[in-house]
């Protein structure tokens, strides 16, 4: 995708969303309804593995999870795209920078 720096800059200021995803755990519905305070529920991803960044519902990039103060932060460890060729997503993230 080819956009231009002065097309991008038009939409530097529209904001999106960004979430994070911990982790997935399936379960049926009469588990679910057995939810109560203090269950675990045990999710698909291991404690130590990056967590999946999304901006509206698609996936950017793989991140730990750190605190900054009272606060949770990111770290961003890799953006989706890189290394695997794709030099227009490359040019336009470094026109948003």
């Amino acid at each position: 995708m080819n956009i231009s720096p002065r097309g991008l800059g038009m939409l530097r200021n529209v904001e999106v969303c960004l979430s994070v995803e911990l982790g997935r755990a399936r379960m049926t519905l009469k588990e679910l309804l057995a939810l109560q305070t203090d269950t675990v529920v045990p999710l698909d991803r291991l404690s130590d593995e990056p967590l999946d960044v999304f901006v509206n519902g698609k996936r950017i990039a793989k991140a730990e999870i750190l605190t900054e103060g009272d606060r949770f932060a990111l770290r961003i460890v890799e953006m989706d795209g890189e290394g695997d060729g794709d030099a227009g997503d490359a040019a336009i993230a470094s026109d948003a920078a």
